[in-house]
């Protein structure tokens, strides 16, 4: 059966470092997997945040 030259790689990698797959699922959760956004708390950051002025430097004049 025949495997590329990646595939091949991949394995040996796989061999090599068996803990490889649970440490890409961690980063993947630290990154990437995100818990639901609740909609009543993000409307309630929204309406309470203060509205930022045109020119923010020159607040003075």
């Amino acid at each position: 059966m025949y495997l590329s030259d990646i595939t091949q790689f991949i394995n040996q990698m796989k061999e090599q470092k068996p803990s490889l797959e649970a440490e890409q699922r961690q980063g993947r959760a630290l990154l990437w997997d995100k818990q639901p956004i609740d909609l009543d708390e993000r409307s309630e950051i929204e309406t309470s945040r203060v509205e930022q002025t045109p020119y923010v430097y020159y607040q003075n004049f």
